[in-house]
């Protein structure tokens, strides 16, 4: 929809093609605007007479459709790409496995504090294309996808971040680890010395391909290890900056309104861009203490008779639960599970002996969970709900304990989506409170 607003204010005749239905207020929008669309299938014959075709990331390259308009040799590009090409403003792009949506909304957040005229958007809230319709902002912080990076051209962020890269969306990838790096380093594809890329060096993969991006553009790399020379890194309690002009700051890790050690190398990151972008420290500081992370990412949603209750409903692969369980220093009674996409548990198979005390397998199918770690831990309790899995798991917890919703698996067996998922356990929840309430 951002796409086909901006082209239609560019004097493009528009056409829009939407596979499944269009919703009643996207389609009002559409006729106000005299955009000619269709919707239950895509016209081949009408799609092959474009010029230039912007499609949806989730579409592969791979179906029929996209296939046509290749071999017809008609430009497919990504919304991001489309939009780039009619804006000046200065982009600040994030990208990465895990953490983009929390990065992204605390570098927003800093700068918008910090006095710059700044918006946010791109693979969360607003399209970046909608955004350029008006086009008032001198800076974007765009949380961007490797499904967006696929079909970009001319796409150059000012500043771009690669936070980490482990395994996932690995069906779109041919099942190859490096496809999926390489569709992640495309963020760089167009930059130059004169930008910067902000690389998670802890990530194996970042690591080994920074050495030939240095080439081409400027690395400021961020790690949970020291950093001899310009970088972030931790100390301890503290964030520390050395920035490339120099300039040095220290941050309290207290000072942080994130959950977990993962969220200190999210915090590295959005505040390295920050200061980039001119922010100074002692703003820096002060915009901390206001932050609000997303819903769904390490939410403590309550604290019941001594027990946290913390929705991590995002975390849909292995990596993600790997930085939940780490950061958390309790006992868990961990509820997972799910649509699972051929997932590797053995990552997390230590961490899950140390620090779990019960499993909550909730899905419609959670067999390969709890037959891998049958083999980790004995309190195993299946559930097909999550009325039932946070039952269940309320009834294990003692006091000091953590309850943690962290999947590691697709959501599309019982919920609509991972935030649907993440309501559901905060209502129930939210239900155990009240009821515990009244009971007292």
């Amino acid at each position: 929809m951002g796409a086909a607003m901006l082209a239609k204010s560019k004097g493009f005749d528009v056409f829009l093609s939407d596979y499944g239905k269009i919703a009643a207020t996207f389609r009002e929008l559409l006729i106000a605007n005299e955009i000619a669309f269709e919707e239950g299938g895509h016209t081949i014959e009408k799609l092959t007479a474009a010029h230039l075709v912007v499609k949806s990331p989730g579409i592969p390259n791979t179906v029929p459709g996209i296939q046509a308009l290749k071999k017809k040799g008609i430009p497919v590009i990504s919304e991001i790409e489309f939009a780039s090409r009619y804006t000046e403003a200065k982009i600040i792009a994030i990208t990465g496995t895990n953490g983009k949506t929390t990065t992204t909304l605390l570098t927003y957040h800093l700068l918008r504090e910090a006095g710059f005229n700044v918006g946010v958007g791109g693979n969360i809230g607003n399209s970046f294309a909608a955004m350029v319709v008006d086009d008032v902002y001198d800076y974007y912080v765009l949380e961007i996808s490797s499904f967006q990076l696929d079909d970009i051209d001319t796409f150059k962020p000012q500043l771009s971040m690669i936070l980490n890269v482990t395994p996932d969306h690995l069906d779109r990838y041919e099942g190859s680890m490096d496809r999926y790096c390489d569709a992640k380093f495309r963020i760089v594809m167009n930059q130059s010395e004169e930008e910067t890329l902000i690389a998670g060096v802890d990530s194996p993969m970042i690591k080994e391909r920074v050495e030939s991006a240095a080439a081409m553009v400027n690395i400021f790399p961020f790690s949970i290890e020291p950093i001899a020379q310009s970088g972030a890194w931790t100390d301890g309690p503290d964030l520390k900056f050395r920035l490339q002009d120099g300039q040095e700051l220290t941050i309290s890790s207290s000072s942080l309104p994130l959950y977990g050690r993962h969220n200190q190398l999210n915090a590295l990151a959005a505040i390295s861009a920050a200061l980039m972008t001119g922010a100074k420290g002692e703003q820096v500081v002060e915009a901390l203490k206001t932050f609000r992370n997303a819903p769904h990412r390490m939410e403590l949603v309550a604290e019941i008779d001594g027990v946290k209750y913390i929705n991590d409903s995002k975390a849909t692969n292995v990596d993600a639960v790997y930085y939940a369980l780490d950061g958390i220093e309790e006992s868990i009674v961990w509820i997972a599970g799910g649509v699972d996409k051929g997932n590797d548990y053995e990552q997390i198979a230590l961490l899950v002996e140390q620090k779990v005390s019960h499993l909550v397998g909730m899905g419609t199918d959670n067999r390969a969970l709890t037959d891998f770690f049958s083999n980790h831990l004995t309190a195993i309790t299946d559930c097909d709900s999550m009325q039932s899995a946070v039952a269940a798991a309320a009834e294990v917890a003692a006091k000091g304990m953590v309850v943690l919703l962290s999947p590691a698996c697709a959501s599309f067996d019982l919920f609509t989506n991972y935030m649907d998922r993440g309501d559901q356990f905060r209502a129930e929840v939210l239900e155990l409170a009240k009821r515990k309430e009244k009971m007292s």
